[in-house]
């Protein structure tokens, strides 16, 4: 199962109270902000990234970049990606939104730890349709 199949999986069970409206005005595309990999993010080109612990990903949008770091969580085969902005206790679970695009929805972890490296695969840089406030 790839990871786009996990993502929307778990956005259908994510409640929609939950989904609070941009901090960020959305461009005419309805994106706000975009997750890169940074310099540190290994071999990954063009601001992709490696799905594992402790990956550095940064959210760019809104005139600034967050540094931040992904936890990543599995019940049985579904992974469920989650970014922690640096200096903070909030998770933002990786809700996809469609190709390349998610939105970020503030909630605690389900499932257990990941291994270190599960799962491993390679994502491009994502378009964040919500942008919370950081």
């Amino acid at each position: 199962m790839n990871f786009n199949t996990v993502a929307a999986l778990l956005f259908a069970a994510i409640p929609m109270a939950v989904c609070a409206a941009p901090a960020f005005p959305s461009t005419e595309d309805g994106v706000c902000g975009a997750m890169v990999g940074t310099s540190n993010s290994g071999d990954v080109a063009s601001g992709g990234f490696r799905l594992r612990e402790g990956e550095p990903v940064d959210f760019v949008g809104g005139g600034k970049t967050v540094h931040g770091v992904l936890h990543v969580f599995h019940d049985g085969d579904l992974y469920r990606a989650y970014w922690q902005p640096a200096g903070s206790h909030e998770k933002y679970v990786f809700a996809n939104s469609g190709a390349d695009r998610i939105q970020l929805i503030s909630t605690p972890p389900q499932g257990v730890p990941a291994r270190p490296d599960e799962p491993g695969s390679t994502m491009p840089a994502q378009k964040v349709e919500s942008c919370p406030q950081f």
